[in-house]
């Protein structure tokens, strides 16, 4: 279960040339960074405890008027290169290199940190027949990248600038997929028996309708196109991955044909598409793509109107809850189940009927992403949700959450309080004599979490006295009686801790421990 807390944190960003389009237009976060992709420039920042930028590459006037403003941008999964596409097809490929020069913090300890060269490989036209074409996002293997066009082709590209050419799919050739609401789906959590108006569709793709979105899962072997009409075709690759695409086949049409974004949580082979009428629809990829249940806001009393469609779905790194942004306001986050976990929108009323309008002179300055949201994603321990605001070039928008920890011990019995762990700290909800609940912050001792961040593992003992605490190296003690950590004195014996479970046995802590040396 994931909560959020505290204000969001924003992150500035470099202001270039005035561009003619108003937004960033690519965010991803891996290996401890983060990539920030602009019209005229692109920025490398660290996601780990400090949020610093390491490097960077702005592009200069002359090359902006030449080869057009960046339109689309992938990250290889190595990190170590970035491809752009430019509005007049350039492919510029740039090559990502740590520096031995170490970023200093402050306090005694280096941060690990190190600042980063952001050089251009190569820049080559791409030789597209038709001129007039758009493209879609780019999906990248770790030799191949594949990109999406308005004629409803797929193009081919290596990340050595090798072009392969255009090859079409054949969307009339794959079965129908489309799975009816049966009386064992979900709504929002709730059974529902009744299909909503929008799951009537047909199903006569036109084969000539443009890709505007692609979505690749190596791990199931699967892409995902998505057209310019709404509808969703899923396609098989081979085992090589994308270098060979005449291996690449069209199998099954999913969704209702209103889709507007997509995202997998490839650990729970579960399907989220986005509709135009701003809900979010799960399918079950292991059960022939069934329908498991739809979310949206109505619930809340907001309508489309209100949100407008979806824009973008980003999955939380265990795959137990995901967040969804929405094109004219604000993002939530829902567990698989259906529960909202949080929302930037302002409650204002639950009665559907009577939809909580947006009015411009309601005071909702202390709202986040009021415009929008236009790209989201968390880092991979689940703890930050990076996010981007619909015609926002300033900014990204950092939320923090907190995750739950176990309230049941091996024996079953319940503890006494609840803990929450976040990146950095604790925080202890303690149930006074009133009946209300107290919050309670535990900071890390910043001698352990600036060399272990983040923590990965938290137990409470059976009568909640005592919290035992796990980075990714060593562990420590906390007596909430005495408000005292305990440390390792050794810090050769706390490095040669790489904690994978931790529970308490009376008084005893207990370590599932993984050794590198010998993996075991």
């Amino acid at each position: 279960m994931y909560m959020a807390y505290g204000w969001p944190q924003v992150i500035p960003l470099e202001q270039g040339p005035c561009p003619s389009q108003k937004h960033i237009i690519y965010l991803k976060v891996t290996n401890r960074l983060f990539l920030v992709v602009s019209p005229s420039h692109l920025e490398l920042w660290s996601s780990s405890q400090h949020k610093v930028r390491l490097g960077k590459y702005k592009r200069n006037a002359e090359s902006l008027e030449r080869e057009g403003e960046n339109i689309q941008a992938v990250w290889s999964p190595d990190t170590k290169l970035i491809a752009i596409l430019t509005s007049s097809f350039f492919l510029h490929i740039f090559k990502v290199q740590f520096s031995d020069k170490r970023i200093q913090i402050g306090g005694k300890q280096p941060s690990g940190l190190f600042l980063a060269n952001v050089s251009l490989l190569l820049s080559e036209h791409v030789p597209f027949a038709d001129k007039d074409l758009t493209v879609s996002n780019f999906v990248s293997d770790n030799k191949h990248l594949l990109l999406g066009l308005s004629n409803g082709s797929l193009y081919s590209i290596s990340w050595k600038g090798e072009f392969y050419g255009a090859f079409e799919l054949d969307p009339s050739s794959c079965d129908s997929s489309e799975a009816s609401i049966s009386p064992h789906s979900l709504v929002n959590g709730a059974a529902s028996g009744r299909a909503p108006a929008d799951s009537v569709s047909n199903h006569n793709t036109n084969s000539k309708s443009s890709i505007v979105r692609l979505e690749l899962c190596l791990l199931m072997r699967l892409l995902f196109v998505l057209y310019s009409d709404g509808q969703l075709i899923s396609c098989s690759i081979s085992k090589k991955g994308l270098k060979q695409a005449e291996y690449i086949k069209a199998e099954n049409k999913l969704g209702s044909g209103d889709a507007v974004c997509i995202s997998v949580a490839s650990d729970q082979q579960i399907l989220a598409v986005g509709t135009r009428r701003g809900a979010v629809k799960l399918y079950d990829l292991a059960e022939s793509a069934s329908l498991i249940r739809t979310v949206s806001l109505y619930d809340w009393g907001y309508s489309m109107d209100d949100t407008g469609p979806v824009s973008c779905i980003a999955w939380t790194p265990d795959n137990s809850a995901f967040a969804v942004g929405w094109k004219l306001r604000g993002l939530t986050v829902w567990s698989v189940s259906g529960c909202r976990l949080m929302s930037t929108i302002r409650q204002i009323g639950l009665s559907s009927v009577s939809s909580p309008k947006f009015k411009p002179n309601q005071d909702c300055k202390y709202e986040p992403l009021m415009n929008g949201t236009s790209l989201m994603q968390w880092d991979e321990y689940g703890y930050r949700l990076y996010v981007i605001e619909e015609g926002s070039l300033e900014r990204v928008i950092a939320f923090s959450f907190g995750k739950c920890c176990l309230s049941r011990g091996v024996s079953g019995m319940t503890y006494v309080c609840q803990v929450i762990y976040g990146e950095d700290r604790l925080l202890v909800v303690q149930s006074e004599d009133t009946d209300e609940l107290k919050f309670l912050h535990l900071n890390l001792p910043v001698s352990y979490i600036s060399q272990n961040w983040p923590v990965q593992h938290v137990a409470a003992s059976k009568d909640g006295m005592h919290l035992a605490v796990a980075g990714l190296h060593g562990l420590i003690l906390y007596d909430i009686q005495l408000k005292k950590w305990r440390v390792f004195g050794d810090i050769t014996q706390e490095q040669k801790i790489q904690c994978k479970g931790l529970l308490w046995l009376g008084k005893i802590v207990v370590v599932c421990n993984y050794i590198d040396s010998s993996n075991t």
